[in-house]
């Protein structure tokens, strides 16, 4: 059903400075930044690689509003890794098949996410505590 890892999400209070340090530690450069009002985030995506199933990512996540998902991971956790994305095909047939063995799911329909991609996120305490994604990139 995954066709590859898509992103790792990872909470931050500083959204430009975590950038800067991706970007001069590791070599990330940034493929998209966005805000996403429903989700409560400042977003950038930072490529990592490239493949044959599409390109991989870090999702660097910090907080408009304290009440959001991030913020209130951060208030609990501090930063670091949020969630994992995972590539699918399609993500409401996904939804469907990961339902029907008992998971919970957070979104019952797709949702937009970053760079235009449908995605919906299943319920962490039925995957092993990690909240998890599914992706389904846009098509270019």
């Amino acid at each position: 059903m995954f066709t590859r890892i898509d992103h790792v999400g990872i909470a931050v209070r500083d959204l430009e400075k975590s950038i800067s340090w991706y970007e001069t530690t590791f070599g990330l450069t940034v493929a998209s930044q966005e805000v996403n009002e429903e989700q409560g985030v400042h977003e950038a995506m930072l490529s990592v690689a490239d493949g044959p199933a599409g390109g991989s990512y870090v999702q660097l996540l910090e907080p408009t509003r304290a009440d959001s998902p991030v913020g209130k991971f951060l208030a609990r956790n501090g930063e670091g890794v949020h969630h994992i994305g995972y590539g699918v095909e399609d993500v409401e047939n996904a939804l469907a098949s990961i339902s029907a063995t008992g998971v919970r799911l957070v979104d019952k329909r797709p949702r937009h996410g970053s760079m235009g991609a449908s995605i919906a996120f299943l319920h962490p305490k039925d995957t092993g505590g990690v909240l998890t994604e599914l992706v389904q990139a846009a098509k270019h």
